[in-house]
């Protein structure tokens, strides 16, 4: 790869700068490493989003960086391979075309098939969904001596998830709307518009989980008029959401006989619970979901992480929804992927700013020393499981990154 100066040596600069605070001076060297970036078309079912939208691959190039673009990766978010091409992007007939590339960025896990073209020393950023994978999924990757990045787990200097808040906020915001859609549905529904009329009692909505993904869909509720009953097991969520939301909305403490008197006269419920080790917890039991009125709608957005109701099972984008107790569920992992233009563009809000970033740090390595958000977002290094949670999970060996990256550098 090209290593390229981009400063001036210490012995050139003039007075001014080298009488200036030190800590206004820029380092005297500094090595932007280029990478080429490949952008694979997403073949796992109904995953419509893309990771780099085409201003984010337009400023890559503009900074040095090689972009192989998959030709139709594209079009499920609405941006066409002539974007691609106009930004700089080389369009690629082949997968594997794009596969040859030292960075491969995509949103869904690889597939098998995919995980093939992988090459030792190969840098991978998406999404993990550790909790819907074979422990063989983990064993390939590993074998293949990649470094992967998962969204999952990569931090900011907030210590939040931006990919996942990101991800949050719009599933949030569609729960409501998808749930007014079936609410309204003449089969899958009562045919009742969700909201709050004159004369009318208005629509009732229980959330459970006082996250992100909560707060959005509490905030586009009380936008349409509902009445919004938030549940958490914890006071300082349900106390934050109320700052955020700027109202007093009824909150509670997950008790269940408290809970079960919401969920009866519930016409929504959504699930919005949030584990950062294993499994969501099932809190809604069937018998609780058979007590529901009749055409009411379930959205588990925790449907991901195994799911926070017992009757849920992970549906798709195709086939998003079904009945239980004459109580419609819906259970898509991937609620984002449903407005996949503006997903991509929060994905690539994230992830082409880190990557500038990381080649003006001269690589991977270098830059996982500066920055403690990213660390955390490995779980492969060259070919060593990292994340303690998937190691325990899956029965891996798993080694702890800080220690590894003391032994590299």
């Amino acid at each position: 790869m090209n290593m390229e100066p981009i400063a001036n040596d210490l012995s050139q600069t003039n007075l001014a700068e080298t009488l200036a605070p030190q800590e206004q001076l820029k380092p005297a060297t500094q090595t932007l490493k280029r990478f080429s970036i490949g952008i694979p078309k997403e073949i796992s079912i109904d995953e419509n989003r893309i990771a780099l939208v085409p201003s984010a691959v337009q400023e890559l190039v503009q900074n040095g960086h090689a972009v192989y673009f998959e030709r139709g990766a594209g079009d499920n978010a609405k941006f066409s391979d002539l974007e691609f091409s106009e930004a700089g992007a080389k369009i690629c007939e082949t997968t594997q075309e794009v596969y040859q590339a030292e960075i491969i960025v995509k949103v869904a896990p690889p597939k098998n098939q995919e995980i093939d073209y992988l090459r030792p020393r190969q840098v991978l950023f998406s999404s993990v969904q550790s909790f819907i994978q074979q422990r063989n999924y983990f064993t390939s990757l590993m074998q293949k001596k990649i470094t992967a990045f998962g969204f999952e787990f990569v931090k900011d200097n907030s210590n939040a998830f931006p990919v996942m808040r990101s991800m949050s906020e719009i599933a949030g915001a569609a729960s409501i709307l998808i749930a007014a859609e079936y609410l309204s549905h003449p089969m899958w529904g009562k045919g009742s518009m969700l909201g709050g009329f004159p004369g009318i009692n208005p629509s009732e909505v229980v959330i459970l989980g006082g996250g992100t993904v909560a707060e959005y869909a509490a905030r586009t509720a009380l936008g349409m008029g509902a009445l919004v009953k938030i549940f958490d097991d914890k006071i300082y969520k349900l106390r934050n959401i109320q700052y955020q939301l700027g109202s007093r909305v009824f909150t509670s403490i997950i008790q269940p006989k408290v809970l079960l008197k919401s969920l009866q006269s519930a016409d929504v419920l959504i699930t919005a619970l949030y584990s950062r080790e294993g499994r969501t917890p099932v809190i809604i039991t069937e018998e609780m979901v058979s007590q529901m009125k009749k055409g009411s709608v379930i959205i588990d957005v925790s449907i991901d992480q195994g799911g926070c109701v017992e009757t849920s099972h992970p549906t798709s984008h195709s086939h998003p929804v079904y009945q239980v107790h004459e109580v419609t569920h819906y259970c898509v992992p991937n609620i984002a992927s449903k407005v996949p233009h503006t997903a991509s563009y929060a994905i690539s809000n994230v992830f082409s700013p880190l990557i500038l970033k990381i080649g003006y740090a001269g690589g991977i390595e270098k830059y996982l020393f500066r920055d403690l958000g990213l660390r955390q977002g490995v779980y492969i290094f060259n070919g060593l499981l990292t994340n303690k949670t998937i190691g325990e999970y899956f029965t891996l060996p798993f080694k702890n990154i800080e220690l590894l990256m003391a032994a590299f550098h």
